[in-house]
């Protein structure tokens, strides 16, 4: 963590000092701002604790509820949503309240006794490697309750205004300042029942499975139920069975199956309860199934051990249903690149599925990061509306992909043992695809802001458009090892890793060193095109340089002046840009080189990553050409006139 850089810090640091809008920022809701979000879900918190980095972006996040979410049906946290509350300031604070997946055991029929289950095999929740970040159990209003504390403390000071909700009223006019017109209504308080308009120049619809935005903008959502129904409940028990702190898949010979995650804080644990199949004209009667029931078929699934439930924090009776939207905005298709997107969708509001591959939470988060930086670069005059093309374009393909492993999971999941190919299908099939429900399969193909995969034979460990997989290097200044994208933040900027040739980095004329003095000083470098006048250089773009050397092989001001820039009122150095590979001792330290480990050139290589974490571009140290022209293609130049998207 960095700061003093603005003065001598004595207080919080992870409050920043407010900012534009976020100085007197209004208590009452406006009747004009740039961004509403309706719904403080996860895709609404997320979008705000985002949009709080760019203060020049007047952003406003309603919610029906009066206050904080106080349970929230949903606790898995998969790896890659660690790596994003890394991004954003708070993932070591709930990895420690959190539970940790490190096993998921199976259980089955025993031959020897088939109305008894025992235990079949056991595996590590991550066999693959996967990431250096923990699979945790979480409840989900914990999880808001740290992206709202982001928001809150960013500089446009973002909170909820609770108590307003959406009534379905929207109308978008395209000649007006601020275009799209949303009624809403009051839920709570004094004025309970009242409404008002406001406008905003883009809307975030984050309102749940029953979405009125949703409709608002005439999307439908397409699918189809598996005539399955599931109960779930949140228990404080009392049992014998030995792995009731472990996760587990349980099926049994004729009683249906448990999905068993135990819950954090040590003593809860989620049960989802197999109800077996629904009738097709059952009509959601299934809904209605008492607790009592799902009490009783959860015994009779663990035979022969016992749980006596002591309270029940929470249950739920749901049908299993894979739906997903055409779009998540309010451009059809057949008029994309004509118009500009001013509604968006997120979250249950485009996609639903199971619980039990725990994704729902997940990837409405991924949402949110993926729409809120591009509506911050555009309405800030960063990037071109154009951008908010790439929204729809890239989160509809992840939603169908969700979906359809979804599919196969929750049928093999439902199905009897002996409609099994084997014993182990259902623990071969968590292993074969570990890195699906870990968050790391997502993977954005060629737009504007990721490039096709020309040069990814310089960085193969860095796969172009997946997400950004850190390793670990030495920091130069004050030999720390760390992770190098454990550094990286949320705050917008696009980040350039610059992996040396293997040139001592005192050389005059490295690859390196050519590289960072056209990226200075060259008139078509992206840090002087644009990056606005009389800004910091690192406004934009965070420029990192690793090395092929180890950190005691030399000094740290031997790196080009471009990993040192300076910032801040005091002009600043910064000397946490300029890292080593691991060379110490192996025989008392685990060391890695990441140059191995991430298959980079050892004639060097630039790595481009996106503002939320995904690979956008491998580029030769020599390519300058190329890195510009990329730029080029979806920032603005800093003289250009502020074109947003109103």
């Amino acid at each position: 963590m960095q700061f003093h850089h603005h003065g001598y810090l004595s207080t919080e640091p992870r409050v920043a000092a407010a900012a534009g809008t976020g100085i007197d920022r209004p208590d009452d809701l406006p009747d004009t701002m740039d961004v509403l979000i309706i719904g403080s879900g996860p895709a609404g918190a997320i979008a705000a604790a985002q949009l709080s980095q760019y203060p020049e972006v007047s952003t406003r996040l309603v919610e029906r509820r009066p206050g904080r979410l106080e349970l929230g049906q949903a606790d898995g946290i998969q790896a890659r949503s660690v790596e994003t509350f890394q991004a954003f300031g708070f993932a070591e604070r709930i990895i420690a309240e959190a539970y940790r997946i490190t096993e998921m055991n199976f259980w089955g029929p025993d031959p020897e006794n088939p109305q008894h289950i025992a235990r079949t095999s056991r595996t590590d929740d991550d066999p693959r490697g996967v990431s250096e970040f923990p699979h945790l159990i979480v409840n989900q209003a914990r999880v808001l309750d740290y992206y709202l504390e982001a928001a809150a403390r960013g500089p446009a000071r973002i909170t909820p205004d609770y108590g307003w909700e959406f009534t379905g009223e929207l109308t978008v006019t395209e000649d007006e300042p601020f275009p799209v017109a949303v009624t809403l209504r009051r839920t709570a308080g004094p004025e309970e029942g009242a409404e008002r308009t406001v406008r905003a120049k883009h809307v975030y619809g984050c309102d749940g499975a029953h979405s009125r935005v949703r409709r608002a903008i005439g999307c439908t959502m397409a699918g189809d139920k598996a005539l399955h129904a599931w109960g779930v409940m949140d228990v404080l028990y009392d049992t014998d069975f030995p792995d009731i702190r472990t996760k587990c898949a349980i099926q049994s010979h004729d009683g249906g199956s448990i999905l068993l995650i135990p819950r954090e804080g040590g003593y809860l644990v989620r049960m989802y309860v197999d109800l077996g199949t629904v009738a097709a004209d059952d009509g959601g009667a299934v809904r209605d199934t008492p607790l009592e029931i799902v009490i009783a078929q959860a015994n009779q699934i663990l035979h022969p051990y016992t749980l006596e439930v002591r309270d029940v924090a929470w249950h739920s009776i749901y049908e299993v249903g894979h739906r997903v939207t055409d779009r998540f905005d309010d451009v059809p298709e057949g008029e994309r690149g004509t118009r500009v997107p001013r509604v968006f969708i997120a979250g249950d509001a485009c996609h639903t599925h199971s619980a039990k591959a725990g994704q729902g939470m997940n990837v409405s988060m991924q949402d949110g990061f993926n729409l809120a930086w591009k509506l911050g670069q555009v309405l800030s005059g960063r990037s071109p509306a154009a951008l908010l093309d790439t929204y729809s374009a890239e989160r509809q393909v992840v939603a169908q992909n969700l979906i359809d492993f979804d599919r196969e999971w929750s049928s093999l999941m439902a199905k009897r043992p002996e409609e099994l190919g084997s014993p182990d299908e259902v623990a071969e099939f968590y292993v074969r695809t570990s890195e699906f429900p870990a968050g790391f399969m997502t993977e954005y193909t060629d737009s504007m802001i990721t490039r096709e995969a020309t040069g990814q034979e310089l960085a193969t460990g860095f796969p172009i458009g997946k997400r950004f997989k850190s390793d670990r290097v030495v920091r130069v200044s004050d030999a720390n090892p760390l992770h190098l994208g454990h550094h990286a933040r949320a705050d917008g900027r696009w980040r350039l890793y610059a992996f040396a040739d293997a040139a001592a980095p005192s050389a005059a004329d490295s690859a390196l060193r050519r590289w960072a003095g056209w990226l200075l000083e060259a008139p078509d470098s992206p840090v002087r095109v644009h990056t606005p006048a009389g800004a910091d250089l690192d406004t934009l773009f965070d420029i990192k340089a690793i090395y092929q050397q180890g950190h005691h092989e030399f000094a740290i001001t031997d790196a080009p002046e471009i990993f040192r820039s300076r910032s801040g009122p005091f002009a600043l150095a910064d000397y946490e840009r300029v890292f080593a590979t691991d060379r110490r001792d192996p025989e008392l330290f685990d060391t890695v080189d990441i140059f191995d480990t991430r298959g980079i050139s050892r004639d060097g290589a630039v790595v481009l990553v996106r503002p939320d974490q995904y690979v956008a571009g491998v580029f030769s140290l020599t390519d300058t050409e190329g890195l510009a022209e990329f730029f080029r293609g979806h920032l603005l130049p800093a003289d250009h006139p502020a074109a947003d998207a109103g």
